[in-house]
């Protein structure tokens, strides 16, 4: 869901308070998806899939009833919770059916397009449905596709779970969760509160405090979210954060251009989902046509650090966001190039990351694939609205007229996301590993144990 004027003016949201619409999704997705990956690993890939799908469509239904901005938001935590039951489970269960490279390659390139064409799509569909009916229809229209997902998926899909038994790492779980949900408070207060102050560095430090409890549980725990032996492959480990650094940016940009394009360019909210059609047709083409090309020619390197490359000129281009600017000049290069290179790393990183991944600890892998996506873009919208944020109302204390200070927190915006997109180029070039995806490599094996039930 993007941001609109019609959800902040119906229920009276501040802008900060509005990146929670976004981030209270995201920080319980982020955060319980690995412990989801594991449950459907332990309790069954299609059970944890059917239990998520419910709880998400009845948050969906509760978003849609919202009555005041409390209620939305914490539809939107439940609706994380359903999403990181759902997204792992679906993920496994497609890696499984292709063991081959070569298969798997272009089976999670299908996925990355189809992802992030959702992502833009979702946009599109929320200006025409708020344009001609109401934006509490982005969340009800959620209902009948996961009413007919719930009917259709015991009929076509075999439970599985891995052969190894044991209770799921639910306080790993918790302290992940918490530690980014406070990280993401200190953050978005910094444009409120000055560094040293408790809203923010007091948070930011729990926070921190959290995640590295978290990283001591998992060394101790028998069965934990993320086996630290896992985390010894340098692929794995490298294009997870890929991911991240791809997605700080990513989720900024449909915030930060959503209400740009509303707010400086004048757009009605239908005509602003339409500015975002070229994201979504680039997305799509890059991720099934370009990428699974490069792919068996200059591997995965090119394709990770290549790919946020491209999107880094994107950025840079976006931060040259100006109160005069035009939909053509100011914002479609961006829109072009950032997921002309973010197709080939979704479908990079998402090949590096379950690189070597069976059906033992395929759950694992692809929700870490998942979760660095959401942690990337919660903490990333949280870090550059707040900087943002800040650095427009420093120049309208300064004189500057509102307009001008809001493009200009926009564009700071942009640049911070170029420098990550920036390192993580690098680390695409240097850290990955060659990974083969001719046919006549050695399939992935399906451990002795793997069970599969009708």
């Amino acid at each position: 869901m993007s941001p609109s004027p019609p959800v902040q003016r119906d229920l009276h949201f501040s802008t900060d308070g509005l990146a929670w619409v976004v981030n209270g999704y995201t920080i319980t997705y982020g955060g319980l998806l690995m412990l989801g990956g594991r449950m459907g690993d332990l309790l069954g890939r299609r059970r944890m899939f059917l239990v998520g799908l419910a709880i998400f469509a009845l948050s969906s239904a509760g978003a849609g009833l919202a009555p005041q901005p409390g209620a939305l938001v914490a539809s939107r935590f439940v609706q994380g919770i359903g999403a990181a039951l759902v997204s792992p489970a679906a993920l496994s269960m497609v890696t499984l059916l292709f063991t081959r490279p070569q298969e798997r390659a272009r089976a999670m390139a299908i996925w990355s397009g189809l992802a992030g064409v959702g992502a833009a799509l979702g946009v599109v569909l929320s200006g025409v449905v708020t344009d001609l009916v109401s934006w509490r229809w982005i969340f009800f229209i959620n209902l009948p596709i996961a009413a007919f997902a719930f009917l259709a998926t015991p009929r076509l899909v075999s439970e599985s779970r891995a052969a190894r038994r044991g209770r799921p790492d639910v306080l790993g779980g918790v302290l992940i969760t918490l530690g980014l949900l406070l990280v993401v408070l200190g953050l978005l207060e910094k444009e409120n509160h000055a560094w040293l102050s408790f809203p923010v560095s007091g948070w930011l430090g729990i926070g921190v405090a959290l995640v590295a409890a978290f990283i001591a549980v998992e060394a101790r725990v028998e069965r934990p979210l993320v086996p630290l032996e896992f985390l010894r492959s340098r692929n794995r480990s490298t294009a997870n954060v890929v991911r991240i650094c791809y997605y700080v940016g990513f989720a900024t940009l449909f915030f930060t251009l959503s209400l740009y394009v509303q707010q400086t360019l004048h757009f009605s909210v239908l005509a602003t989902g339409f500015a975002f059609v070229p994201f979504g047709l680039v997305i799509l083409f890059s991720a099934t046509v370009v990428a699974p090309w490069l792919l068996p020619r200059f591997g995965l390197r090119l394709l990770n650090g290549g790919g946020l490359a491209v999107s880094t000129v994107g950025y840079l281009l976006l931060a040259h966001l100006s109160p005069h600017g035009t939909y053509a000049a100011d914002v479609l290069p961006g829109l072009i190039l950032v997921p002309l290179g973010g197709g080939l790393v979704l479908v990079g990183s998402t090949v590096a990351g379950v690189d070597g991944a069976t059906g033992e600890d395929v759950g694992i892998a692809t929700s870490m694939n998942n979760a660095s996506m959401q942690i990337g873009s919660a903490i990333g919208l949280a870090a550059l609205v707040s900087f943002g944020g800040d650095r427009a109302s420093g120049l309208r204390r300064a004189g500057v007229d509102a307009t001008t200070a809001t493009a200009h927190g926009f564009a700071f915006g942009f640049a911070i996301a170029a420098g990550v997109t920036a390192f993580g180029a690098l680390l695409g070039f240097f850290g990955i590993r060659p990974v083969s995806p001719q046919p006549s490599a050695r399939p992935v094996e399906h451990p002795a144990g793997e069970r599969t039930t009708a």
